[in-house]
């Protein structure tokens, strides 16, 4: 079953994934350090109405290393994430999202489609629930992998505080 809307919640840094009002999956996640925020260079989640614009990643193998939304050809380990400490870990599956909603989180300086907002993997030494993101909101890789296969593009998603 595929779903038609996800929730994210800034507050409980959690995820829930719903098909005709009925409750799917729920995945803990890690949003922005920075908090809620909109602005283009603020590191912050960005709240309000979105969609998936994109699916990035199918038939990866988890942990799968993404730069500029496309794999390295490296898997994430430990060992590699010590080889590499400044890389912002994106891993395994990405959800691209576009804001649905002008001049707040589409459009000009908050733009979060052009900000590369995303849902997407992280490393395993990465803990959930707890915001540490750059903006995009963060999923243990089997929980993106999960998402991803439930998720079709132009999926709703609603981000709150």
């Amino acid at each position: 079953m595929q779903l038609d809307l996800i929730h994210i919640s800034i507050s409980s840094q959690q995820l829930t994934g719903y098909a005709s009002g009925r409750l799917l999956c729920t995945f803990p996640i890690s949003t922005a350090v920075n908090g809620p925020g909109e602005r283009n260079g603020s590191g912050c989640t960005p709240r309000g109405l979105h969609r998936v614009r994109a699916r990035i990643g199918a038939g990866e193998p988890q942990g799968a290393v993404f730069i500029g939304r496309r794999t390295t050809g490296e898997i994430w380990t430990a060992e590699l994430a010590r080889q590499h400490p400044q890389r912002d870990w994106i891993l395994s599956r990405i959800l691209w999202l576009c804001g649905e909603r002008p001049g707040f989180n589409r459009g000009g300086s908050c733009d979060s489609q052009r900000r590369y907002i995303y849902l997407h993997g992280t490393g395993d030494d990465q803990p959930m629930g707890v915001p540490l993101s750059h903006g995009c909101i963060r999923l243990r890789n089997s929980d993106i992998i999960e998402l991803f296969d439930m998720t079709p593009v132009g999926c709703k998603v609603q981000i709150e505080e």
